[in-house]
């Protein structure tokens, strides 16, 4: 009979995988959905006749909702790979060294919207300027609550390994029970850390879309989709010239001999 730290481990490896090729069909459906955004926006430019920009903005409706709907389905699939290991959603195996550097509990900043926002729409009126202030700042306020609630996290974690284990006597430790019930009382936290930040994420995002008009809209989420997809490629560009790299040196060791 196989040991359960094998089961848990092929478990553990199948949610991986299994979670990286829905990634990696969402990126490729992500590729596409920038190319229609980009073409909504030249059909947008082009439109002088007053019928036909009424007609591009309800096709451009209409593709922000997909766009809106295609990151959700994301975040739902994020989700049930979070419940089955939230740990692995912290240093995620499947976004390369450059991606995770840019991360911020398991996701992008929240933040980040307004900074595309700023960079990509030129043309906010005064009443949307100090409607996105105010709910910039509310994100910061959020943002600031999460980032407390992670660090109490970490501190029960320093606590368990070196406090409470290091504390109990050998018969203590037999009680594996307690062990894993702290385990799971400290997966639970961070499950609920990360949803709440992919809240507030989606949210942030939702509430920004919601502030600006269809053409602005389509600005701010090219820009995202851009940002996105360009980490991405030039994250793999440099994994694979660094193994490049890699054999480079490991063929010129093995001729050296």
């Amino acid at each position: 009979m196989p040991p359960a730290g094998g089961s848990t481990f092929r478990s553990s490896h199948d949610d991986m995988n299994s979670f990286v090729v829905f990634l990696e069909d969402w990126m490729i459906r992500q590729e596409q959905i920038l190319e229609e955004l980009l073409l909504a926006a030249q059909d947008m430019a082009s439109n002088i006749v007053e019928s036909q920009e009424v007609n591009s903005t309800g096709v451009m409706r209409d593709l922000i909702s997909r766009v809106l709907a295609h990151y959700q389905e994301y975040y739902e699939e994020k989700s049930r790979m979070t419940r089955r290991n939230v740990f692995q959603a912290f240093s995620p195996p499947w976004f390369t060294q450059l991606e995770r550097t840019f991360l911020w509990i398991a996701g992008f900043k929240p933040g980040l919207a307004f900074t595309l926002v700023t960079e990509s729409v030129n043309d906010l009126s005064e009443n949307q300027v100090q409607m996105m202030n105010l709910v910039r700042e509310e994100t910061k306020v959020e943002e600031k609550r999460l980032m407390e609630e992670l660090a109490k996290i970490q501190e029960s974690v320093t606590g368990f390994q070196f406090v409470g284990v290091a504390g109990r006597t050998g018969v203590q430790l037999l009680n594996t029970g307690n062990i894993e019930a702290e385990m799971d009382e400290l997966k639970t936290a961070m499950e609920i850390v990360v949803m709440d930040a992919d809240r507030l994420r989606t949210g942030t995002a939702n509430r920004v879309v919601g502030l600006l008009n269809p053409l602005q809209s389509l600005r701010f989420l090219t820009a995202a989709a851009q940002l996105q997809l360009m980490m991405r490629r030039v994250g793999k560009q440099k994994e694979a010239e660094s193994q490049q790299n890699n054999n480079n040196n490991n063929n010129e060791g093995l001729n050296g001999r």
